[in-house]
């Protein structure tokens, strides 16, 4: 099925890019919004939609500020995907609808469940980084955190580092790099498209995300899946050992085999997780 593409103008004169793989045409589907990692375009990707299509499931996505034809956003942070999706929401008349991000956008998942309460039912977060803290080693198990740290230092520090950073091809491992050839070589050209079309996306996320949120992890009270490759090297499992212990309703899915990438086949489970979520009473 191919996903139409959408051009919405929200409330406060910007532009947001959404991509609609659906509906289904039956009563009975499950929406759902895919926050995309750090770069993409927001476009979707295979095999996101034809695992959706197979299970009823409409498929959104979405570019965040600075992605994908999207327009800035100045300052935001990962609490702000919230408003923006709850736009997305009313102007795609998606009533009740799942979350689900990958990396980058992971966080950006979370702070729906967190933020839209009433709206979303479910949400599924894999290889996603923690809030920035001391509690534990942040950076510990990253080959290449130079962004991240970067970033600390604020937008301008984070924009002086880009101009000159070069991707460390040792942050994938080798299933990782398999992945990219075979089922997610459409995530590898859209990150490429990402990438050529600018770092200003990818500089405000990780600034972002080194700063405080604006949720709190605790106060999320739908269901949470947190999916995790044992041998990540971009985002170590220690990060989502924090977000299991913060989320009070949540549920660690570790895959001892799996990197960044290869940990993605795994949203093939999460879907069938989600529709189960979405068959369970309103409370």
């Amino acid at each position: 099925m191919m996903a139409t593409r959408h051009e919405l103008e929200l409330y406060d004169g910007r532009r947001l890019v959404v991509h609609d793989a659906g509906p289904t045409g039956t009563a009975d589907e499950l929406a759902l919004i895919w926050h995309h990692g750090t770069p993409q375009t927001g476009a979707l990707l295979e095999p996101l939609v034809t695992w959706a299509t197979e299970r009823n499931i409409r498929l959104v996505s979405y570019a965040r500020p600075s992605y994908g034809g999207s327009s800035p956003k100045p300052g935001r942070n990962v609490a702000s995907a919230a408003g923006d999706v709850e736009q997305i929401a009313e102007e795609m008349y998606l009533g009740r609808f799942a979350v689900m991000g990958a990396s980058g956008g992971g966080p950006h998942a979370l702070a729906c469940a967190a933020l839209l309460p009433d709206r979303v039912i479910g949400a599924v977060a894999l290889a996603s980084p923690a809030p920035f803290t001391e509690a534990f080693d942040w950076y510990a198990g990253m080959v290449a955190p130079g962004g991240l740290e970067a970033a600390e230092d604020g937008r301008d520090a984070r924009g002086s580092y880009a101009a000159t950073e070069v991707f460390d091809e040792n942050s994938f491992t080798a299933t990782d790099w398999a992945a990219l050839r075979g089922t997610w070589a459409s995530l590898g050209r859209d990150a490429g498209q990402a990438g050529a079309a600018g770092a200003d996306g990818a500089i405000d996320d990780d600034v972002a995300l080194v700063n405080p949120w604006g949720f709190d992890l605790a106060d999320i009270r739908v269901p949470v899946l947190l999916v995790q490759g044992g041998e990540d090297r971009v985002i170590p499992p220690s990060h989502a050992e924090f977000l299991h212990r913060s989320v009070p309703t949540s549920k660690l899915l570790m895959r001892p085999g799996d990197g960044h990438i290869s940990v993605l086949d795994a949203c093939l489970y999460a879907m069938d997780w989600l529709s189960e979520v979405a068959r369970r009473p309103v409370r």
